[in-house]
């Protein structure tokens, strides 16, 4: 069995479990820091809080200005001489500390002398803690606080601001908000620096921050909630007019907090907050009750810092999609389970024992996400790939025996599905290496072989066997060999090589040439076989095109050595013999031009004959060169033979440097080559246009001449030796053919290529790609 195929499916499983745990931890990081499923972990957290909620201290009494009292009074406000007669009788039964959460931040217009009475009855207690609230309009920032004349007998100030939820519910506070240098504390906590019970930072007296300053927050809480009582309220309250009637206990208000506000309907704020089954509201002042008992009751909770929260939700999924990978369906159900319940625990009934709140919701997310997800893929898996051995067995004739012996899977032993998957994978294996054995070995050949049954039907094909006929059918198998290689016909005969009757191919010979219709030659191997039950027949074919190409090749060299260099020749010595039996026929002095001329031509016939069997074979030297030098120097080379013409060349544009990588003689004759053919065919007083630019990768050669161009039907042999296609048009014009073929030859072996645009009637131009640089070049 083929390593690859053993290890192909566990690195599959791996890569897919690595990018399952990428995608859910970056899930969960992302839940996690955006706080997307918030109302789940307030849900969580108000479920724990009710669980562990403290008991309500019966050291804080609150007087509330209820419906009753407004009945009785009248409508608010009330005047503040009564607020003093109230405070008054509160002071008698010494309080620690008395919370007024009443705002007098304006002067009592109808009864001034009343905001002089109220100021000397909170002097008089000593301990008396006013609230100040910072608003926010349009245009600028305010604090509203007692009036001076209100607040200088009071011990502290105590901003009242609670952050509400986006759920609209009241889960914390800042203990500080101010200015930074004047902090002020929160009501609760300034009620305790006003009886004094411990030195808190921030006790400072009641200075009213200024509200052009930048407000800063610090020391976020978490509000424990005490617990609640559905028979009643849950701290110790009495009606406002019934202290004032002085309806209440002697010691009721004895050492203890006592906090006055409203709670009667529509009068004060009202905050949703989690005191019961579900949010309940409750007024401002029972808020600040619930805060202060957790003081007195030292309960301390805070959110927990971003990164340890986002440690505890990851932890939780990383041991989920561990398990799921390592344990079998069952075990990792249950430990991803136990992950879920661990999470939940820890997020609603923890927080008492750390002093930190987590948020449990992301990492629970993804714990529920791991198993189905994990689940999902592996049952996918299975099915595809039974589904596909299944298939491959089916299409491939083989019929499946039942696997006795099952090696475990050694690469994860404890993955229940794996280790099932991977014995079906080797019994399957093992008999498909046994039934494409031949097959195998048929890909391998480099020649088109084809495996026939007695009748002719294909049975097996190589991969060149499959080259060779997919322009007919994708897939030779099941098809007649006869039918798809109909095009096949004898060399010399031009009949078809194979017999649609398979019955007469035993009187084929074993070996015979034959071609197709697109000038391709090939020698056919027919062989007839016979293995076990089945017979058939082994066909190969051989390409020999290349080598009738070669042949082709030597025979017109040899045509052209054997005519075109002999008659030079055969005409000079003609002429020395008409010379010597008829001295005054041919004078000297026509007689040594005409002998030169001939002679010349038979050089420079053998020399382009040189040229291009050198192009063809020898090794080029490699260099780096300009190769916009090597034009500007190959249009002056041709100055002469331009001037001789009469025709101008331009070198209208070059680059500046234009570095090449090949051989700069060889490129050089092919220009100088493509440049002699532009002014033998260009017309007198015409001018022939060069240029040299880029094309993406290459640099391009332009080489343009206003001659009378090339029919379409000649371009196609335009580049083949001893091609003359100008004897009919132009029979004056030397030439052997062989200037063109040179300049192919160059400019392919240097891995580029040649474009021709012509007209007739409007000239010629030979555009030469040549790669700027070209590291495989031979």
């Amino acid at each position: 069995m083929s390593p690859f195929r053993a290890t192909s499916r566990p690195q599959l499983q791996q890569r897919e479990w690595s990018l399952l745990t990428v995608v859910l931890l970056c899930l969960v990081t992302w839940l996690c820091m955006t706080d997307a499923l918030q109302r789940v972990d307030h849900l969580i957290h108000d479920v724990g809080g009710r669980l562990h909620a403290p008991e309500a201290n019966r050291d804080i009494v609150i007087v509330a200005i209820d419906d009753r009292s407004i009945e009785a009074i009248g409508r608010w406000p009330w005047r503040r001489a009564l607020h003093a007669q109230l405070l008054d009788q509160i002071t008698e039964q010494s309080p620690r500390a008395v919370g007024l959460d009443v705002l007098f931040s304006e002067p009592d217009a109808d009864y001034p002398g009343d905001d002089t009475i109220l100021s000397q009855a909170i002097a008089r207690n000593g301990n008396v803690v006013l609230p100040i609230i910072r608003s926010t309009d349009e245009t600028r920032a305010s604090v509203d606080a007692p009036l001076p004349v209100i607040r200088e007998g009071a011990a502290q100030l105590g901003h009242v601001h609670v952050q509400v939820d986006s759920d609209g519910v009241a889960r914390r506070l800042y203990l500080f908000e101010g200015p930074e240098g004047a902090m002020r504390p929160h009501f609760s906590l300034a009620m305790q620096c006003a009886a004094r019970a411990r030195e808190y930072p921030g006790c400072d007296g009641a200075s009213v921050p200024d509200a052009r300053e930048e407000w800063q927050r610090s020391r976020l809480r978490v509000i424990p909630f005490a617990k609640g009582s559905r028979a009643g309220p849950t701290f110790t309250t009495y009606s406002y007019i019934d202290v004032l009637m002085k309806r209440v206990p002697a010691d009721a208000f004895h050492n203890k907090y006592v906090l006055v506000g409203a709670t009667a309907t529509g009068l004060g704020d009202m905050f949703a907050a989690p005191v019961g089954p579900s949010a309940d509201r409750i007024p401002g002042v029972e808020l600040v009750a619930h805060v202060l008992n957790s003081r007195m009751e030292g309960v301390r909770i805070m959110p927990a810092p971003q990164s340890w929260n986002l440690v505890f939700n990851l932890l939780p999924v990383a041991a989920s999609l561990i398990a799921v990978l390592l344990l079998g369906p069952f075990a990792a159900l249950v430990a991803c389970s136990l992950m879920f319940l661990f999470m939940l625990l820890v997020g609603a009934v923890t927080t008492l024992a750390t002093g930190w709140q987590f948020s449990p919701a992301s990492g629970m997310m993804g714990v529920l996400l791991s198993y189905p997800l994990w689940s999902w893929r592996r049952l996918s898996a299975a099915a595809m790939f039974l589904s596909q051995e299944m298939h491959d067995l089916t299409q491939d004739g083989v019929k499946l025996p039942t696997p006795t012996v099952m090696r475990p899977n050694r690469i994860l032993p404890s993955d229940f599905l794996e280790r099932r998957i991977h014995a079906v994978e080797q019994a399957t294996q093992q008999l498909r290496e046994l039934h494409h054995f031949v097959r195998d070995s048929l890909h391998q050949l480099p020649s088109p072989t084809f495996v026939c049954d007695s009748l002719g039907v294909i049975t097996l094909a190589n991969a060149a066997a499959s080259r060779l006929v997919e322009d007919t059918t994708p897939d030779p198998i099941g098809h007649a060999l006869a039918e798809l290689l109909s095009d096949l016909v004898h060399t010399e005969s031009g009949k078809p090589l194979l017999s649609l009757n398979p019955l007469k191919w035993p009187d084929l010979p074993s070996q015979q040439e034959c071609r197709d219709d697109q000038g391709h030659y090939f020698l056919l191997l027919c062989k007839p076989f016979a293995a076990s039950s089945n017979a058939g027949w082994l066909v190969t074919l051989v390409d020999l095109t290349d080598m009738r190409r070669a042949q082709k090749q030597r025979d017109e060299a040899l045509n052209f050595i054997s005519h075109d260099i002999r008659s030079p020749v055969a005409s000079i010595i003609t002429l020395l013999e008409m010379h010597r039996e008829y001295p005054d026929q041919v004078p000297s002095s026509e007689l040594l031009p005409r002998i030169e001329r001939y002679a010349q031509s038979s050089l420079s016939m053998a020399e382009g004959f040189v040229r291009l069997a050198s192009a063809q074979s020898q090794t080029y030297t490699l260099t780096t060169f300009d190769l916009g030098a090597l034009l500007e120097q190959s249009v002056d080379d041709a100055w002469a033979s331009a001037q001789e013409k009469q025709v101008q060349v331009r070198l209208e544009y070059r680059p500046d440097i234009a570095a090449c990588w090949g051989d700069r003689s060889m490129i050089g004759r092919a220009i100088g080559n493509v440049m002699s053919n532009a002014l033998k065919f260009s017309p007198k007083q015409t001018t022939v246009h060069c240029n040299l630019f880029t094309e993406g990768d290459d640099w391009v050669i332009s080489i343009r001449d206003e001659g009378h161009g090339i029919p379409a039907e000649k371009r196609a042999t335009l580049f083949e030796p001893f091609r003359r296609l100008h004897e009919s048009t132009h029979p004056g014009i030397q030439g052997i053919g062989l200037g063109l073929a040179l300049v192919r030859t160059v400019i392919q072996r240097h891995s580029g290529h040649i474009d021709v645009v012509s007209e007739p009637g409007c000239g010629t131009e030979f555009r030469l790609h040549v790669p700027k640089t070209m590291p495989d070049a031979t």
